[in-house]
C-alpha cells in the first residue's frame, strides 16, 4: 500500500530556506544533513502531516517544481501569513471552478507551493 510521497525539492541557501519554511511558513526542521563540512545540505522538514525535503544537492532535483497541499482553511493561512509582513510574499487565495479555494507562494528557489481547501464551488 502506498504511504503519502514526499516530495524533494530544490534549494541554493540554507538561511534563505529556513526564513521562508520555517519562519514564514511555520515548519519544522526535521532534520539536516551534510556529507561533512562545506558539502550541500539535504534537510527535511514538516508540518502536520505534511513532509516536504529540501536539497541543495545539483543532482536531486530542478527548481521550478510546483506542490499542492492541502489545508482545513486556506483562507486563514492566507490571512495569518500576510499578517506575519514577510517582505518576499503577499499571498491572495482564489476560487478555482474545479472545488477548491487556493493560494500559491513561489519560494526563494522558484518552487510554487499551492496550499488548497476543498470549496463548495466545482463541477
Amino acid at each position: 500500500m502506498f504511504q503519502p510521497a514526499v516530495p524533494i525539492l530544490r534549494s541554493f541557501d540554507e538561511k534563505k530556506a529556513k526564513e521562508f519554511y520555517v519562519d514564514f511558513l511555520g515548519f519544522t526542521v526535521d532534520f539536516e544533513h551534510r556529507f561533512e563540512p562545506g558539502m550541500p545540505l539535504y534537510m527535511g522538514i514538516s508540518q502536520g502531516d505534511c513532509r516536504i525535503h529540501l536539497s541543495e544537492h545539483f543532482g536531486d532535483c530542478a527548481p521550478g517544481a510546483r506542490v499542492r497541499i492541502e489545508v482545513a482553511d486556506v483562507r486563514g493561512l492566507c490571512a495569518s501569513l500576510n499578517e506575519k509582513g514577510y517582505g518576499n510574499a503577499r499571498p491572495g487565495w482564489h476560487d478555482q471552478d474545479w472545488g477548491s479555494t487556493e493560494m500559491t507562494i513561489h519560494d526563494p528557489f522558484a518552487n510554487r507551493l499551492t496550499f488548497w481547501t476543498p470549496s463548495s464551488r466545482g463541477v
